[in-house]
């Protein structure tokens, strides 16, 4: 039997948080576009280049997981996807062409960074990996020139989302602690952005009584998706991830904190979407756009998380899954009565979501 060599990565380091500062400003951005064209069409937009954005994001999380950040290349490299991040960002309401420069710029420091890795088996990985992330970060800097993005982009995103099924990622080596770590502060981090919107949809309005009572209602949502995710979850999460054998780790964390993650963050940018198109007049009939997104988001977040629970054999995924379901009953509601009383309803469906865990616990340890 042969041991593996690996840089210890024991803690995210303040350079990583600050990494994903610039990941955050990407997510204000889609959540701008959505309120700026709330159609079919700005939805797409934002749903693709969600899609795309958090894959790559997602390589820098095993990145930093396998290259410590702790030397001065390492860092300047690290500074220099930043860059190549705001870039993406900036890209993102009008821009497609600095939208794909920034992308190929991302995906060439991801992979010149990847290859310093102590482990073999993780740079052995990368070699697999890194055609894909290439020739997905061309075809988005082709339809900068040549228009057709939609297509590119769908083309790109589908050839991302199978890499893994179609490269070997057991190759790759999560250091469990740091990993989640590192995925749970970016949660934080996101979750704040409904709160941002708060104070965004109240700047300039007159602050009556139902303006501060619909910011309380967004505030107590955005606590209890907070509070569905670490109760218990981060914790269960890091010990199931390590009771795995190292080369069996990678395939789950892959499922978890991507495929089940997305949905979970994508959803905070579609609710703090409907809460700017709500907030401004609580208690009017809301529109469908700003009904759905409400709603909407609260279960598209619900929905991830039981399939994180579910990808790593947690218990109380039928709780997430079935509030996901409910929250779906409260569109109407807010189109028909209004967006207040909208927001009431979802708030408590996350309440009995959530509430639920204890009698699921109870039963466990019975």
């Amino acid at each position: 039997m042969t041991s593996e060599t690996y840089e210890p990565i024991v803690r995210v380091t303040s350079l990583e948080v600050f990494f994903d500062l610039v990941f955050v400003f990407a997510i204000t951005q889609l959540t701008t576009v959505l309120v700026d064209d709330p159609s079919f069409r700005g939805l797409a937009r934002v749903v693709l280049m969600f899609g795309l954005i958090q894959w790559i994001y997602g390589g820098y999380v095993w990145l930093a997981n396998a290259v410590a950040p702790d030397r001065l290349v390492r860092r300047l490299l690290m500074l220099l996807g930043m860059a190549g991040f705001l870039l993406i960002a900036l890209g993102i309401p009008s821009s497609v062409t600095l939208f794909g420069l920034g992308y190929l710029v991302v995906v060439l420091v991801h992979t010149g960074l990847f290859m310093r890795s102590a482990n073999t088996s993780s740079v052995a990985g990368i070699f697999r990996i890194a055609p894909f992330n290439l020739v997905s970060a061309v075809l988005l800097l082709v339809a900068g020139f040549v228009g057709y993005e939609y297509v590119f982009w769908t083309i790109a995103l589908v050839l991302l989302a199978a890499t893994p099924f179609l490269a070997p990622v057991r190759l790759f080596r999560v250091q469990v602690a740091h990993f989640v770590e590192r995925y749970g502060l970016l949660l934080i981090i996101v979750l704040g952005e409904s709160i941002v919107a708060i104070g965004v949809g109240v700047s300039g309005l007159e602050l009556s009584p139902a303006v501060v009572l619909t910011a309380l209602l967004a505030l107590a949502v955005t606590a209890g998706l907070w509070w569905a995710y670490y109760t218990d979850d981060e914790e269960r999460a890091e010990h199931a991830l390590e009771s795995r054998a190292p080369d069996q780790r990678a395939r789950p964390a892959l499922n978890s904190y991507f495929y089940s993650l997305a949905p979970m963050l994508l959803g905070v940018v579609v609710f703090a979407a409907g809460v700017k198109k709500t907030i401004g007049h609580p208690t009017e009939e809301a529109h469908w756009f700003a009904a759905v997104a409400l709603a909407g988001g609260v279960g598209l977040y619900l929905l991830g998380h039981g399939l994180f629970r579910v990808s790593l054999g947690l218990p109380g995924a039928s709780n997430r899954l079935v509030g996901a379901v409910l929250t779906l009953l409260a569109i109407p509601l807010g189109h028909a009565v209004a967006g207040a009383a909208e927001l009431a309803v979802v708030l408590a469906i996350v309440v009995a979501s959530v509430a639920s865990d204890v009698f699921t616990k109870a039963a466990a340890e019975a």
